[in-house]
């Protein structure tokens, strides 16, 4: 039996761009993305962002200049990425990152309109 979080894709080269807080994918299907820091951090698969449940993903405000530290291999499935905000937890499986960079444009908008909607921003809060 197959194991349910196998990747059906697989990323052929990973490629950090700190100057643009990217992170460059390209996959075995001929797929290439680029995914913003921003977006990656807002979309952490991790706990604290996703929460435990249904309905329970948490919207992270003040990322939009936040940029990536280091990437992480985990296994031959996945990476840690580690951003300068502090936040390390999230696992980015292959076909997390795929699904993410298929849907970034929707998932992007949906993120703007729940920070709308709650009154928040995507610029830092500043610190006195």
């Amino acid at each position: 039996m197959e194991h349910e979080t196998a990747a059906r894709f697989w990323p052929v080269e990973i490629r950090l761009d700190r100057a643009t807080a990217t992170l460059e994918i390209d996959f075995d299907d001929g797929s290439h993305f680029s995914l913003p820091a921003e977006l990656l951090r807002v979309e952490s698969p991790s706990a604290e962002v996703q929460g435990h449940g249904p309905h329970q993903k948490t919207i992270v405000p003040g990322c939009r200049h936040v940029g990536i530290t280091a990437l992480d291999p985990v296994g031959h499935y996945a990476i840690r990425i580690r951003f300068d905000d502090g936040h390390d937890t999230g696992i980015y499986s292959w076909q997390y990152l795929y699904e993410l960079g298929h849907n970034a444009a929707a998932i992007w908008d949906a993120y703007i309109a729940n920070l709308a909607t709650q009154g928040l921003s995507r610029e830092p809060a500043h610190r006195h």
